[in-house]
């Protein structure tokens, strides 16, 4: 079976060449139900070539501390012995990609380069440097999403409940199986050594004053582990366990799909096999495909994604309307960073993300508009939740966390309600309004234990 073309798109107007097929791996750091890899063996085997898996590391990207990399670098280690099996070489790069990717292929006199999808700006803007420079084809590949993002729909979508219908309309055409990757039949003609991965942490030498989390194992097989836990023990009580963060209802699959470990279409085939009809089920697939595919959306259509700007104008105006109001508390960066705030739920949900790289999907909401609430300006406040959690959350640096931040702080993907002080007319939460979903007293007791 091919790989639906619908999946590719062409970055350059240029052909194919007659040497190797490089894939550019980046965001989907995995072998198995990779779109962009089995694009790029397609190719290999087409023209009868050697294919190699390229990766770029570039020394502190978006502000990556020790955590992140120490996880993606461990699943990356995997990977290697992975590609190894099926007889595909791996080649570890440092510095920029335009710089890296383009000399490799140049020296290796690449036929073709696939690449895999990403909305975000600075992995767009090294696309388009290379696709001006590479002279061979230059294909991207969707193998993130469920529906390739740019088929799904051509512009920004208000919310989920316009990307929703177009989503289910496409699901019976790309929730598929996946074809299986195939021992390559054309070995690299040289050696290539395999990667020393303590040399890699020392040169990169990232902030390790964010310390690796300690419990959640990285790569494919803790991706796949937890999954099956997941639908094994916890699936089927999700639609109620779900937003009560003493249940440990979630799946823990957010840094697993963050650094594309597991294959977000392989989680969805398999909690449909074990939970299609059911509510549980349905919720989970919800925000698994639309929530998530909604973010993707919103990076890629609004150039703004990470700023006030990219606020819609009824929420802009609002906020500007309520620029000088005076707020209860004020807080600088460094405060809310050591959980120094006058509220004791707030200051446990930051210090959970700081020691275990996660905060529970309802907490988020409400930590980020307290943000918002306590701090001098609407961008003084999305700049610090972009901090926090793109530094401490192990799924930081992520569309969903730009589009979750923007939801809370800006409105996006919602719409106005009731005017208030500071915030305007921008959905609010309060510590009593988190007293009524869960118990907030023993949240913040077991946050002192950890």
């Amino acid at each position: 079976m091919k790989v639906d073309p619908r999946r590719v798109r062409s970055l350059s107007s240029r052909g194919p060449g007659s040497g190797p097929v490089l894939y550019w791996m980046s965001r989907d750091q995995r072998v198995a139900g990779n779109w962009a890899l089995l694009r790029a063996q397609e190719r290999a085997l087409e023209r009868q070539t050697p294919l190699a898996v390229v990766f770029t590391l570039a020394p502190e990207f978006m502000g990556a501390p020790h955590r992140a990399y120490d996880f993606m670098l461990k699943g990356l280690a995997q990977v290697e012995g992975r590609l190894r099996a099926a007889g595909i070489s791996f080649h570890l790069l440092f510095g920029p990609p335009d710089k890296t990717l383009l000399d490799f292929a140049a020296r290796h006199k690449a036929g073709a380069v696939v690449t895999d999808f990403d909305p975000l700006r600075l992995k767009r803007s090294w696309k388009k440097k290379i696709a001006l420079q590479l002279p061979v084809l230059f294909e991207e590949v969707d193998a993130h999403n469920i529906v390739p993002a740019w088929v799904a729909s051509p512009k920004q979508e208000y919310g989920a409940y316009t990307l929703r219908p177009k989503l289910h309309k496409l699901l019976p055409d790309f929730l598929t199986d996946f074809p299986a990757l195939v021992r390559h039949p054309f070995p690299w003609t040289k050696t290539v050594e395999a990667v020393n991965w303590d040399v890699v942490m020392d040169r990169l030498q990232p902030d390790k004053s964010v310390a690796p989390v300690r419990g959640m194992d990285p790569g494919e097989s803790a991706g796949a582990k937890t999954l099956g836990l997941f639908i094994k023990n916890r699936l089927s009580s999700y639609a109620d366990t779900r937003n009560d963060p003493l249940e440990e209802g979630q799946s823990d699959l957010s840094p697993y799909l963050h650094f594309g470990q597991v294959s977000a279409q392989k989680v969805a085939l398999s909690v449909r096999r074990h939970a299609w009809d059911t509510p549980s089920g349905q919720t989970f697939l919800e925000e698994l495909i639309v929530r998530r595919e909604l973010s993707d959306n919103y990076c890629l259509y609004n150039p703004g994604y990470d700023s006030f700007d990219g606020f819609p104008a009824w929420a802009q105006k609002s906020l500007n309307a309520h620029r000088q109001d005076k707020r209860p508390f004020l807080y600088q960066r460094a405060e809310f960073e050591k959980a120094a705030t006058h509220d004791p739920l707030w200051n446990a949900a930051q210090t959970e993300m700081v020691k275990r790289g996660k905060m529970h999907g309802y907490l988020r909401m409400y930590w980020a508009k307290k943000i918002l609430e306590w701090s001098p300006t609407p961008e003084e406040a999305q700049s610090t939740a972009i901090y926090l959690n793109d530094r401490y959350e192990l799924d930081g640096r992520d569309p969903n966390g730009y589009a979750g931040i923007a939801w809370s702080l800006g409105g996006v993907h919602d719409r106005p309600w009731f005017n208030r002080p500071v915030i305007g007319s921008i959905r609010w939460m309060t510590a009593n309004g988190c007293k009524s979903k869960f118990d907030t007293d023993g949240y913040i007791r077991r946050v002192k234990t950890l």
